[in-house]
């Protein structure tokens, strides 16, 4: 297990690899690792012959100064997590690293779709997820890079910004992995108290009741009766959206061939999202 906490460092042990032609994998996180990062890290594993993880929190995806400062931070406790499952590069940067004066990104123009769902919850939100990630690619120079599914806007937000940007990097989109109970696995989580993952579980039954919901009604009237159910918890819903898997726009009186319900609530101060593919 290796740990490079420059820029530097980590390009020198991948150019080395890439010279012996070796495949890069890479999985971005902001650390406080759980077996849904575990599972990336593995189906990267299972694909490329070098795997780096970067544990950075990334401060510009930030719309809330306190959510910020709350956001656990745990290295040394990552690094042991990833010892478990075999030979993987971590790349621990500081600010300057990932963000050098000379920075030369701009932002990207995404027809709307970063104002929508966190969007218009987290304004700027998405410029910041593309920011650090583009700019981590840049450092990584990854073939393959690994996401996964439970941030449904931010894979389909990225995959635009590969097009856009033409990057020669494959964007594997991971599906969500799930504590027993059924709530989405999530760094967010070690914040929550007993009574709390119980109490978020209306989430989760929310959205296997969209299931039903589809079968009997169009995307208008499951929307409404889902948000009815959803109410009867103890959680504050900030949205429920059903929107067209592909484009991400809402849908109303007719289902998409590939629809997904979004949703986005706070449990207690700690604010947690999921979706479900209908």
């Amino acid at each position: 297990m290796s740990v490079y906490y420059t820029r530097q460092t980590l390009t020198i042990a991948i150019d080395t690899a890439k010279a012996v032609n070796k495949t890069i994998g890479f999985v971005p996180t902001m650390g406080a690792l759980h077996e849904g990062h575990l599972a990336l890290v593995k189906k990267a594993l299972s694909e490329v012959d070098v795997v780096v993880v970067s544990i950075f929190v990334n401060p510009t995806q930030f719309n809330n100064e306190e959510d910020l400062e709350k956001y656990p931070r745990m290295l040394m406790s990552d690094v042991a997590f990833l010892e478990k499952i075999g030979n993987v590069l971590i790349f621990a940067p500081d600010y300057n690293d990932v963000y050098p004066q000379n920075d030369s990104f701009e932002n990207i123009e995404l027809n709307g779709i970063d104002k929508i769902l966190e969007g218009e919850y987290r304004p700027g939100h998405f410029q910041g997820v593309m920011h650090v990630v583009r700019n981590l690619f840049q450092i990584v120079q990854p073939n393959k890079a690994y996401f996964g599914l439970k941030d449904f806007q931010q894979v389909a937000i990225i995959k635009k910004m590969v097009d856009f940007l033409k990057l020669p990097i494959d964007i594997v989109a991971c599906p969500t992995l799930r504590e027993k109970s059924g709530i989405a696995m999530s760094s967010r989580n070690l914040r929550l108290k007993n009574d709390q993952k119980a109490e978020a579980l209306i989430i989760f039954n929310t959205l296997n009741y969209l299931k039903e919901l589809k079968l009997k009604f169009n995307p208008e009237e499951a929307e409404r009766l889902a948000i009815e159910y959803f109410n009867r918890g103890n959680l504050k819903l900030e949205y429920l959206e059903l929107v067209d898997s592909n484009t991400l726009q809402k849908l109303n009186n007719y289902w998409a061939k590939d629809s997904t319900c979004c949703i986005a609530a706070l449990c207690g101060d700690v604010r947690l999202i999921d979706n479900i593919q209908l």
